[in-house]
């Protein structure tokens, strides 16, 4: 991994977005930095470079949202993440960089295409509060997607806005949700050798930017539309994705 103004350029972007996302908006958008980092790096060393700057943004974010959170939900979450985390550790072992590409790339578009048809009404939502049971499959569903690319925030927003919650309670169960699910990760990260020296210096470099954006997150939580944030995110999600689709691909 070289540092140098290209790196930055694209990398700064990305983690003050993410950041943003993890303090603001549910984390449902911080996943986006992952498919613009890949456009520069690896796929493994994208999703490395961000696993230590995602749980700094994670820890940063508990202060505001401390026990804020609904409780029963975000065990369910956590539970079912462990099994989605050692499939992603299984298809890490055995996978391709392009496959990684092109399941980065699938996972971004495919969260544009789920939020639009959720909007139009295309995607019914469930019309009664789902059990901690489907908890368990859709915090499976979302420590794979968690592992392979930080995309776990669509799938347990699914589950989460199944229920009659808060906007700051659905906040405060997605930063304790994915701290915990995250340091999972971390674990697994290390044990299988996705980091290299370079990453350090990468994520000293970040780490203002990576605490800067969950500020503004917190600041844009409670005057910001979410439509103005999410717009933007889609635009991305679909010029990243497909690009690296078609990478992979080719």
């Amino acid at each position: 991994m070289t540092l140098d103004l290209i790196f930055f350029l694209f990398a700064v972007p990305a983690v003050i977005f993410a950041g943003i996302s993890k303090g603001g908006f549910g984390s449902n958008a911080s996943f986006a930095a992952t498919p613009l980092l890949a456009l520069i790096l690896e796929p493994a060393q994208a999703i490395g470079l961000l696993m230590p700057l995602l749980l700094l943004m994670d820890f940063s974010a508990l202060k505001p949202y401390w026990r804020k959170w609904d409780w029963p939900a975000s065990v369910a979450l956590m539970v079912g993440g462990v099994p989605g985390v050692l499939a992603g550790v299984a298809l890490f072992k055995v996978a391709d960089p392009d496959v990684f590409r092109l399941l980065i790339g699938v996972i971004a578009i495919g969260f544009v295409l789920f939020q639009v048809g959720r909007g139009r009404g295309l995607i019914p939502m469930a019309r009664r509060p789902l059990s901690e049971r489907w908890g368990l499959l859709f915090g499976a569903l979302s420590g794979f997607t968690s592992f392979v690319s930080h995309a776990g925030g669509p799938l347990a927003a699914v589950y989460l806005l199944s229920k009659p919650i808060s906007k700051t309670a659905y906040q405060a169960t997605t930063v304790i949700t994915f701290t915990v699910v995250n340091v999972m990760k971390l674990t697994a990260y290390l044990a299988i050798g996705v980091f290299d020296s370079s990453m350090v210096m990468a994520n000293i470099y970040l780490a203002p930017a990576a605490v800067l954006g969950v500020w503004l997150g917190v600041v844009m939580h409670r005057a910001m539309p979410e439509r103005w944030f999410f717009g933007v995110t889609y635009v991305l999600l679909l010029i990243t994705g497909s690009k690296l689709i078609w990478d992979a691909l080719s």
